[in-house]
């Protein structure tokens, strides 16, 4: 990317060569001492395209001034250091590509700034790219000719709906998990913790029983139309399997019921049929003859559930009425949050289908990058990648493959971002000084605390943004019709 000087200066005079016609054109004069450069800009919705024309004096200049800052730095064989070396002699020695290069380089430097000037102010950052292969530009180039090449920058996009007012009458139905209720929730929780207290005893006397903890190496195979068994199913098999029994409720519909009574060392067959509405497809219908062997059999050594263990189960509790109540706070807190997460994603879900918007080429990859970074991140957090793996997983066209693969959902989030944007200025919304601050001290200090490495302008910018969109999709769960259903 080509990042653009903002403070030089240069007077543009618009000229009336071009007429408009269905996309803006429009010519420009940079009148640059002593450069003049003609810029025929050409604007769509999210990019524009200028045609630059730099003029032979400027080339010739620009030419002269390479020849002889190569002649100040070169020591030709034959020529004192201080003495002429005639043009012909000093480009036969470095090359006359190198000079070329050298002079398309330097004319490139000096006149890109000002070709920019046509777009100031509405120009993406780092989003300017020389669309012009420079090996054309060695091939055209003559210092006695027309210079000419082509820019392409990002511009901010124009966010247009579908009406004029159609983010104020969102309708949207959120989906809410049936598991997700405090109650059961809170149940769940201090049973966990209250099984956490009771040692694991072997069993030794008796076959499994509800209740129990079991580890099984688990061989499925397929059945075959006349009844036999046919290949194993991967998929379906695991060795060294924990199983708790009182918490079973993803295993296959049967499975439980046909282990129960095991005990080690002991094997059992039996045939089960995979439900239609099994998470792996390629299971669904399937008749499986599984074999399993208890390897070992656990039961939980537990006291009684009293007032005694409130302070094990929770520090600070002393009645058993107290952890039933934290706990279930907690969860309802937990719940409130994960219906507000869904209400947030059903929103702006929403807003996606009601907004066009051409995205410029610099923000999609600027997305994309950051979403792949923190995917990086959070995989090195939970695999402990190596150095070769994260080099791997880091290169160019392992980015360019996420940005393809995902182009959809990098699609719709950078229009989600967008709309956001537009919404908070058109309802003029507004956050104070006091939560940006508190903010950028909270994100600050979660970076110190990892000695992770930070821009705090950068910081700043993310932090702007994170507090625009809460207002945002604050305003509109107040101005929206929400409608909460159960899966």
């Amino acid at each position: 990317m080509v990042r653009v000087d903002p403070t030089a200066s240069w007077q543009v005079k618009k000229c009336s060569i071009h007429s408009m016609t269905s996309y803006c054109t429009t010519c420009y004069l940079l009148d640059i001492t002593p450069i003049s450069v003609l810029v025929v800009s050409q604007c769509v919705a999210s990019h524009v395209r200028l045609s630059a024309s730099v003029p032979p004096s400027v080339c010739q200049e620009y030419y002269n001034r390479v020849l002889l800052e190569f002649a100040k730095q070169t020591k030709v064989p034959g020529f004192r250091p201080g003495k002429k070396i005639p043009d012909n002699i000093l480009i036969n020695y470095l090359g006359k590509q190198n000079v070329l290069r050298a002079t398309i380089e330097a004319i490139l430097k000096r006149t890109l700034p000002h070709v920019m000037s046509s777009v100031e102010g509405r120009a993406l950052k780092d989003s300017v790219r020389i669309k012009t292969k420079f090996s054309d530009l060695e091939e055209d180039f003559s210092p006695s000719e027309y210079l000419r090449y082509e820019v392409v920058v990002d511009v901010a996009p124009e966010v247009k709906w579908i009406s004029e007012d159609a983010y104020k009458h969102l309708k949207v139905v959120v989906e809410i998990d049936q598991e997700v209720i405090a109650e059961k929730a809170s149940e769940t929780e201090l049973s966990r913790r209250y099984k956490a207290i009771g040692p694991m005893r072997i069993v030794n006397d008796r076959g499994l029983q509800l209740g129990d903890v079991i580890v099984l190496d688990i061989y499925a195979n397929m059945v075959k139309e006349d009844e036999s068994t046919g290949e194993s199913i991967p998929s379906a098999e695991s060795k060294g399997f924990h199983l708790d029994t009182e918490g079973a409720d993803n295993l296959l519909p049967g499975f439980l019921d046909s282990i129960m009574g095991i005990g080690i060392g002991e094997t059992k067959p039996f045939r089960l049929v995979f439900p239609e509405s099994w998470k792996q497809e390629n299971l669904r219908g399937i008749c499986v003859q599984f074999t399993v062997e208890c390897k070992e059999l656990f039961y939980r050594d537990l006291p009684v559930l009293d007032d005694s263990l409130a302070s094990k189960l929770i520090s600070g509790c002393s009645t058993l009425s107290e952890v039933r109540q934290s706990i279930l706070q907690t969860c309802k807190e937990v719940e409130q949050t994960a219906i507000e997460r869904a209400t947030d994603n059903a929103l702006l879900d929403a807003l996606t289908k009601i907004v066009a918007v051409e995205i410029p080429q610099s923000i999609f990859e600027e997305q994309g990058r950051q979403l792949y970074g923190a995917r990086l991140l959070q995989l090195q957090a939970n695999m402990k990648l190596s150095e070769q793996q994260l080099a791997s997983l880091s290169s160019e066209k392992a980015v360019n493959e996420y940005l393809d693969s995902q182009k959809e959902n990098i699609t719709n989030l950078v229009k989600q971002m967008l709309a956001v944007g537009e919404i908070y200025k058109r309802e003029n919304l507004q956050y104070s000084l006091e939560e940006l601050e508190k903010e950028v001290q909270n994100s600050v200090a979660e970076f110190k605390s990892h000695d992770q490495e930070y821009d705090e302008k950068r910081v700043r910018e993310q932090v702007q943004d994170i507090l625009e969109g809460a207002k945002v999709l604050e305003w509109l769960r107040e101005h929206a019709d929400i409608q909460y259903v159960t899966r």
